[in-house]
């Protein structure tokens, strides 16, 4: 017992003599502003979390600096080169701002002091002097002309809504316009209760406008949970999807029809400006489903002609009949010389190429033709831009009455008159098609013996035009020869002459028991023989090699094929090509 509270007696001693550790008032002070520090991250937070649903409460509206400008829902303020002009209750936008949202073609004219404008299937004229805009060559009275501010040219866009195609609403409580495309689908819907429209389907997102029960607004997209929407105030947000009822189409896409369905199967039909138009009565070629006689040129004074008449009236009812489509080719001056001036005096000058277009209207409506096909050919370098611009007006008035402008080029490398002259990129953006014309690699004047039309070559150039050149596949038409040529060569190795052989003709013209080497690469069969002194080479075209051409169409998906010429092929092509463009 004694030595129980003996040692309890040291335990209460031990804890006794313990210290209590006491902070020094550095150590206090430190603590404090931790705490002091906790607080104010705490009370920010609070604070920012509180100013956030303020924010996403917050309406913007009436702020807008500047008119807001909405292209097919989607806001280009930021976009526009130039301020926007509102005067007497006309809207301006700057000649740079339509060339980057409605015609990166726009161009003034300068001889006329006209703006010269395309889009879709019209062309228009915008005087900078007159109330006067010619639409598709009609006159049109309008209550602006174009204007020039400090240099900038702007164009009356609330005047010329039927030459782009477009509604305009000017918002102006919000500083808003909007334009829509008519030809674009357009969905509305009703609102079922009053809501904020978000700037996003974050879950802190700022208010840009409210909207009651029962409006109707514009439903760009709808995934099922959010939709995101433009209101009557033309602002563009988002609101869940459940909010909407009643959604309704108020207009469809106005989807651009083929005139052919499937692939192109086209081919020339020549004959001379001198002869009258085949008599084509009890044929029919299999698979062809566009036809494109010889209709039209340009004399070596300029002037269009026709070579029509009653054959060329029954060529077309032939067509028609066998449900060929018919696009005629019109070309340039025949003589060589001819062609380069008197096509460049064309090209040069607005009024000559309205005319010509006018013409070239006027006939395919006259003769109730399906399209045109344009082969010029032996150009200026220089006036490369200008055939552009050819092209450029004269697609929308044949596209306006439902032709179809195709238009033929040759490879992209080569001379200056007869490869440089062509601007393939825009060709191929304006036409509807662009035929390049894959044959004489090695041509009538070539001072070296080759191959017309090596499938190595035509590969080579179709990825050029694809890539470099930026065409559309299914605009491209590939052009392939019914003919080679027959070279012949002296002991020097100096071509002595070359010849046209038709592929009907080949095996005529070639001795008998000739040995035929297989070249893997051009995909066709080679000869070689002496006649004499001389040496003769052919690389032949047969079913084989075309073949061989055409397997690159639906490589490549091109829009199809077009021959030069009807009449020159053996019998066996047209089932091939019709098998081959089915695949």
């Amino acid at each position: 017992m004694g030595r129980g509270r003996r040692e309890l007696g040291k335990e209460n001693k031990v804890k006794s003599t313990k210290k209590v550790k006491r902070m020094s008032p550095e150590e206090i002070a430190r603590k404090k502003k931790i705490i002091t520090r906790i607080g104010i991250v705490i009370l920010a937070i609070i604070i920012l979390f509180i100013i956030a649903m303020i924010a996403n409460n917050y309406i913007i509206l009436d702020k807008n600096k500047t008119t807001n400008l909405v292209i097919n829902n989607n806001n280009v303020t930021a976009r526009l080169k130039n301020e926007i002009i509102q005067e007497d209750g006309v809207i301006y936008l700057s000649e740079d701002d339509i060339e980057n949202f409605f015609d990166k073609y726009i161009y003034l004219e300068e001889e006329n002091n006209r703006i010269i404008t395309t889009y879709n299937k019209k062309i228009a004229e915008v005087s900078l002097d007159e109330n006067i805009i010619n639409i598709n060559g009609a006159d049109k009275s309008t209550s602006a002309h174009a204007i020039e501010r400090n240099g900038v040219i702007y164009i009356p866009i609330s005047e010329m809504t039927e030459v782009y195609d477009i509604e305009i609403g000017n918002i102006e409580e919000t500083k808003v316009i909007t334009m829509d495309s008519l030809d674009r689908e357009q969905k509305k819907a009703i609102v079922t209760s009053n809501l904020a429209v978000k700037s996003s389907t974050n879950f802190i997102a700022k208010t840009i406008d409210r909207i009651e029960k029962g409006a109707t607004v514009v439903v760009i997209s709808n995934d099922g949970k959010y939709a995101r929407i433009r209101t009557e105030n033309g602002k563009i947000g988002y609101i869940k999807s459940n909010k909407l009822a009643n959604e309704y189409i108020v207009r469809e896409d106005l989807a651009q029809e083929k005139q052919v369905e499937g692939k192109i199967n086209m081919t020339w039909d020549y004959y001379s400006e001198v002869a009258s138009a085949p008599d084509r009565t009890g044929t029919t070629i299999e698979g062809v489903n566009v036809v494109s006689p010889s209709f039209f040129y340009i004399d070596e004074n300029g002037v269009f002609r026709e070579n029509i008449g009653e054959s060329g009236e029954n060529y077309i009812e032939w067509a028609h009949s066998n449900g060929y489509k018919v696009w005629p080719m019109v070309s340039n001056a025949p003589a060589a010389n001819e062609s380069l001036e008197v096509t460049s005096e064309i090209v040069n000058s607005y009024e000559n190429r309205k005319q010509l277009i006018e013409e070239i209207v006027e006939a395919c409506v006259t003769y109730d033709l399906d399209g045109i096909n344009i082969d010029f050919e032996n150009m200026k370098r220089e006036d490369k831009d200008l055939y552009s611009r050819f092209i450029i007006e004269l697609t929308p008035r044949l596209n306006e009455v439902g032709m179809v402008v195709s238009v033929d080029v040759t490879a992209p490398d080569g001379g200056e008159t007869w490869s440089m002259c062509f601007d393939r990129h825009v060709i191929g953006d304006v036409a509807d098609y662009i035929i390049f014309m894959g044959y004489d690699e090695y041509g009538v004047s070539s001072t070296t013996a080759g191959t017309t039309a090596g499938y190595d070559w035509i590969k080579l150039n179709l990825v050029k035009f694809l890539q470099t050149e930026e065409i559309e596949s299914d605009k491209l038409i590939l052009g392939i020869p019914f003919y080679t040529r027959l070279w012949t060569e002296n002991a020097n190795g100096e071509i002595v002459r070359n010849s046209t052989v038709n592929m009907e003709d080949i095996e005529e013209v070639l001795p008998d028991n000739v040995q035929k080497t297989w070249n893997d690469e051009l995909k066709q069969y080679y000869v070689e023989y002496q006649d004499g002194s001389n040496t003769r080479k052919m690389w032949i075209e047969d079913i084989e090699s075309l073949k061989a051409k055409v397997s690159l169409v639906n490589e490549n998906k091109l829009a199809g094929i077009a021959s030069w010429q009807y009449g020159m092929e053996t019998e066996d092509v047209w089932p091939m090509l019709k098998e081959e463009l089915e695949r």
